[in-house]
Order: C-alpha cells, then structure tokens, then sequence
C-alpha cells in the first residue's frame, strides 16, 4: 500500500508536471481535471488521497466499487471509467455521477433504460477507439459519427464528451496523434450537435502531458499517483505485463480491458 508522504510526493510532482504541459498549450492548468484512478486501492487509501485534496475517483469495475464506495468519505465524486457490461448498468447508473466509458449505441440505450427507471439523467462520455486496435472497445471513428445523433436522443443520456486510451508506448509522443484526432474528432461531434461537447478524457500516467498539450480536460491517473498495482493473476494479464514490462502497461491492461475472452469486463 502507497505511504502517505509517498502519495502527496507523487501528487505534487504530477500537479507540477500538469502545469508545465498546460503552459506549453498556453492553458489555464484549471483546465485539467485529474481522476483518481483507485482500482485496487483499499478505503483507507482513498482517504489519505482526499486528505490531499482529490475529490474524483476513477473505478473500472461496478463489483469493486459496490464494496468500496460506502467506505469512502461521503464528499467523494466517482465516475467509471473501465468497461462497463449491459447487465451492471443499473449499478452503474446508481453508484456512478458519469460514466465515462459508454462504447456503443446498445448501450447507451440501455444505460438510458435504466437512468429512467432510477428516475435520473446519466452524464456520459463516448468512448471511442481511435487506433483501432482489436483488443479495444470503443466506437469507431466513423460509427460514432453516424450514431451520435441516436445516442444525443436518448433522454436520459446527457452525452459531456468523449473518451480514448492510446496505444501503449515506453514514448509518449506516440500517443500525441491519437489524441489529435480525438480533438478533431470532437471537433466533427460538436458541429453535429450544434454545441460544443465539454471534455476530452484523454491521457494516463504514461501519456498525460502530449495529452493535455492536445486538449485532454480529464486526464486518468493511477500508477503515477498510487505507485504501481499488483499485476492481475489472469494469463493475460500476465502476457501484456511480460510483454510491456512496466506499471503503466499494467494500467493500460486493465483501463482497456484486453483480454476479451475473459467477461468482457475491462479494467481501469
């Protein structure tokens, strides 16, 4: 478990390290909103995060924080980020404020079905997978655009913005495109709408700062801020972290939800 003086350590240097990506965008580091991504991380953890003044957390499974949520300071805002399966949306719409990771339109609808029967409108981000890749949910760049209008009209959906995870990379200029074309994306969304969507959720603790150079306003932060989590027993977890050899390809394994095969329940 991170050390408390560990934590406000690996706090600080990440606010420093926001506000100099947000002075080479010439942005207000205001702009940036950080989500504490607390996958695996136990109440008391939490806690000594919002002692430091972190009020968003990021969950990527709806059983995880079931259990989690109740024991947490009650001020707390929580939004889920991981890949959410159809039959846990009641859940989610209950112990949820936004869900950031809303992948097609079947779900959408059925995220919409149940914010109606708990008599509340759903926040919502799209999720989209820009590069493509097949271990990846998310729309597709194209889809999103023949769907948004479908998605937009559901009236318990308030669609904020949209949602990418880059491609995992020991360089984090790789990323930079992908989240290019998510802005431009966004871009395409807002004349679609007529208004423009309000955020980016874009970047993670291995990409963050070309992301907020590209126009990310969330950025989804686990291992720098917590330090690395315990590799998962699955075989293929185990595969990506051998593989990438490093805690953010931990974290991208579980925010992406990899391995399919294994009840399409995606991690964060």
């Amino acid at each position: 478990m991170v050390d408390s003086m560990d934590l406000e350590a690996n706090l600080c240097s990440l606010r420093e390290r926001i506000e100099v990506a947000c002075g080479t965008a010439a942005r207000d580091p205001a702009s940036v909103t950080l989500v504490a991504v607390s996958k695996k991380q136990p109440p008391e953890v939490v806690e000594a995060a919002a002692d430091l003044g972190l009020c968003l957390f990021g969950e990527s499974r709806v059983q995880e924080a079931k259990g989690k949520i109740g024991r947490c300071p009650g001020s707390l805002h929580w939004q889920l980020i991981g890949h959410l399966q159809s039959n846990k949306c009641r859940d989610a719409v209950y112990f949820f404020e936004m869900i950031q990771s809303v992948d097609s339109l079947d779900l959408a609808r059925e995220i919409d079905r149940c914010a109606a029967k708990a008599g509340k409108t759903m926040p919502v981000l799209l999720e989209v997978n820009v590069a493509g890749e097949s271990a990846k949910f998310g729309f597709r760049p194209d889809s999103l655009l023949a769907e948004l209008e479908a998605v937009n009209a559901l009236r318990r959906i308030e669609v904020r913005g949209l949602m990418t995870m880059a491609p995992w990379s020991p360089n984090p200029e790789r990323a930079r495109g992908v989240f290019r074309e998510l802005r431009e994306l966004k871009q395409k969304c807002d004349k679609i709408l007529g208004a423009p969507l309000e955020h980016l959720s874009m970047g993670m603790s291995g990409d963050f700062e070309p992301a907020i150079e590209e126009g990310s306003t969330m950025i989804r932060i686990g291992t720098a801020l917590f330090g690395s989590r315990p590799a998962a027993n699955s075989p293929a977890q185990g595969r990506t972290v051998a593989r990438e050899g490093s805690g953010d390809a931990i974290e991208q394994a579980d925010h992406s939800g990899s391995n399919r095969a294994e009840g399409r329940e995606r991690v964060s």
